[in-house]
């Protein structure tokens, strides 16, 4: 038994963490549209509670990032690093116990923001009992991967692996750090309630620092792992330029954590410290275009696959949104562009282009390889409903971010003009009833995404009942190159 398991890939969390994903992209998109509903027609909170937009939109976000786009990036990143490093995964069972401690993180979230226990942290709202656990399980999930990274039978380290690293021990970093807090004590109990270790303004400052690296380094980097891997295994061309990769990692890496302070434009953090952010937001520019550039040009001599390959074309596409975004994001750390979209609906255009576009395409591309092979089939059950899934997630996305981006640039115009006398021109409440046919778009934006996402949940589920789970064998004798 034991050579047998030795000769094959631990591909059995490999298939849980990736069909977990797509129950949680449902999930986590159902409780997205509930809450822009909400925002049209606020009586769809029911007088409930536990339903209302404040306690529900942080289940959104913790549902999407972490519970969707974590078990992708747990998937993703155990099949990659065994496949480029042509060994079994490191401590099997401790693989086991990340899939399953993750399914609690996210079970317990599921309960406790609903019921309003919340750090008002953005991305880090979950109380210090859940804090604990994630720490427990990402120091697993981190020995796993530099475990098999460690015992690798290929002397190079792929380039997928670098960004996968990254991204584990920056997130260790982000969340330990802004994480330390103390417990309530209650009538002589620990309360699942806690408060910050830091106050005013150097609380802000962490919280942003962990908030916009939240997106540098588990948004970006670990899906940017699954490009440089996904992208030319699905074109069947190698990677348009190793040398730009290792530089786009290197600039990358150091620039992203400095970026923090342009959340906090015209606030009581110091001037010098807001236009450090600005600038590092700006130079991001380059290394994140260099790797847009890489991931496109990949497909340099076979721009025909295109045409019919539906999976190709959402990697391709999250690409370009993953270039958009990472103009837009700079142009708005610049602070008098910042003046006007601040506190608008356009962030909010400008967090779903990245999410939707970007976060969203890439993860549910690299999903519809990675699926039927882990059931013994070369393609998923249905492959033209990949292709409608695809062309219903995109129009989804434009409509979304189009509705936001008008939104919140008529909402920054409205917010600042003055009469002769310094008066504001409009109320506020001029302001929303002028936001909501786009509200309505936005509504109608996400039905679509979210039609894409149940589609896949059907096309996952025909695809598991038609294979059958199997372990792919590892190469025997000489090694292979390391993106095989």
């Amino acid at each position: 038994m034991a050579n047998s398991h030795s000769a094959t890939y631990n591909d059995t969390v490999v298939r849980q963490f990736a069909v977990a994903a797509v129950v949680w992209g449902v999930v986590g998109m159902a409780v997205g549209v509930l809450i822009a509903s909400q925002l049209a027609w606020p009586e769809l909170n029911f007088g409930i509670p536990w339903l209302t937009y404040g306690r529900l939109r942080p289940l959104h976000t913790n549902a999407v990032i972490f519970a969707f786009g974590g078990c992708a990036l747990f998937a993703t990143s155990y099949h990659v690093v065994q496949r480029t490093c042509q060994t079994r995964l490191f401590a099997g069972p401790l693989a086991s116990f990340t899939f399953w401690g993750w399914q609690l993180v996210i079970l317990l979230a599921a309960l406790s923001l609903p019921l309003g226990y919340t750090t008002g942290k953005e991305y880090a709202e979950l109380e210090w009992p859940i804090d604990l656990l994630i720490t427990v399980v990402w120091v697993s999930y981190a020995i796993v991967f530099f475990g098999t990274v460690g015992i690798r039978k290929v002397r190079h380290i792929y380039v997928a692996n670098w960004f996968y690293g990254a991204f584990i021990i920056a997130v260790a970093l982000l969340h330990v750090v802004n994480s330390a807090e103390m417990p309530v004590l209650a009538n002589g109990v620990l309360s699942p309630k806690s408060y910050s270790v830091y106050a005013g303004v150097q609380d802000a400052m962490v919280q942003w620092w962990y908030g916009h690296n939240a997106v540098g380094f588990f948004l970006t980097a670990g899906f940017l792992g699954m490009m440089y891997y996904y992208i030319p295994k699905q074109a069947g061309m190698p990677v348009y330029s190793y040398r730009l990769s290792i530089v786009h990692f290197w600039a990358l890496i150091f620039t992203y954590m400095w970026a923090g302070p342009h959340h906090l434009h015209y606030t009581a953090l110091p001037d010098w410290t807001q236009s450090v952010g600005m600038v590092f937001s700006l130079i991001l520019l380059a290394p994140s275009w260099g790797g847009m550039i890489n991931g496109i040009m990949t497909l340099s001599g076979a721009w025909y696959k295109l045409r019919d390959d539906a999976i190709l074309k959402f990697l391709i596409v999250a690409l370009s949104f993953y270039g958009m975004s990472t103009f837009e994001g700079p142009m708005m750390s610049i602070k008098t562009v910042n003046s006007l979209s601040h506190y608008t609906d356009w962030t909010v255009g400008h967090v779903h282009s990245g999410a939707l576009g970007w976060v969203g395409l890439i993860s549910m591309g690299s999903l519809y390889y990675l699926i039927p092979r882990m059931f013994g089939r070369q393609t998923m059950y249905s492959v033209q409903a990949i292709s409608i899934h695809f062309w219903a997630a995109t129009i989804g996305i434009v409509l979304y971010i189009a509705a936001m981006w008008i939104a919140g640039v008529m909402q920054g115009l409205m917010w600042r003009a003055v009469n002769a006398d310094g008066t504001l021109v409009y109320s506020f409440v001029e302001g929303v009833k002028a936001t909501y046919p786009f509200y309505v778009i936005r509504v109608a934006g996400g039905l679509l995404y979210l039609g894409g996402m149940i589609l896949m949940l059907w096309n996952t589920i025909m695809t598991v009942v038609a294979g059958r789970a199997v372990d792919a064998a590892i190469p025997q004798g000489s090694a292979q190159p390391a993106h095989a």
